[in-house]
């Protein structure tokens, strides 16, 4: 299959089956991509913000609570197509992704968080990502203390060296959970099994094909009721 170089051609798969077991006590009817910012879900935010770069394909990887995104989607009309790939079983943030395969026609394919939200320049991320001829880049960010995250260590070409855990309070560069990757990846997740990106695959690929893109946008996630009213005051005012 050869690369696709425009949004408008590569799918944009959007990881929506977190338990959100954090969040709950502000927001338990639902799922936590569903929680609402200024009376609209939060994965719309994301959606309408990837469609501004041209993306029309849109595959949604549901697990908790599912039968709620696709009730709100199903229902909409628009520009952008929107398709479900349905967990009957929590398979993990990679899991889910290779559970989506058969509905991914693009290579290379972006693949995004549903909690968590980094404006960065896309069409620079494409371009990054072909330019290395990358297996998987991932988008960072700059934050001040990377405890609740990891940090990630790159070396002069941007390759991906190493990931830290959580814990080690520290300037540092952390996953904004926004990637793109080549269809190769995909034989490299075991079918129907749970499987992490973050303490799985990536790993495996350190000191490979895997790449780094340094963004300087903010990133925002909305995993606890603090980090949710945080991203909703950020969103607001940038809305305003």
């Amino acid at each position: 299959m050869s690369l696709v170089h425009e949004p408008k051609g590569i799918d944009a798969v959007l990881l929506c089956g977190g338990l959100g077991k954090r969040l709950r006590e502000v927001v338990n009817d639902r799922p936590k991509v569903m929680a609402e910012i200024d009376g609209r879900p939060f994965l719309d935010v994301l959606i309408d913000f990837v469609a501004g770069y041209g993306f029309r394909r849109f595959i949604l990887c549901m697990g908790y609570m599912g039968h709620k995104i696709k009730q709100h989607y199903q229902s909409k009309t628009g520009s952008v197509d929107i398709l479900f790939s349905e967990e009957k079983e929590p398979l993990g943030t990679a899991g889910a992704i290779k559970n989506a395969e058969p509905l991914i026609k693009s290579n290379p394919f972006l693949v995004m968080n549903g909690d968590s939200f980094c404006p960065l320049n896309l069409d620079e991320f494409i371009n990054f990502h072909l330019t290395k001829r990358a297996l998987l880049s991932i988008a960072l960010a700059n934050v001040k203390q990377t405890s609740d995250y990891g940090a990630i260590g790159l070396d002069d070409s941007e390759r991906i060296l190493s990931f830290d855990e959580k814990g080690r309070k520290k300037k540092g560069l952390v996953n904004a959970g926004v990637y793109l990757f080549d269809r190769r990846v995909l034989s490299l997740i075991p079918d129907n099994t749970p499987y992490s990106l973050e303490h799985d695959l990536f790993p495996q690929l350190a000191n490979r094909e895997l790449y780094g893109y340094i963004t300087q946008e903010s990133f925002i996630d909305i995993g606890t009721p603090e980090r949710f009213e945080k991203a909703k005051e950020i969103l607001l005012r940038e809305r305003a």
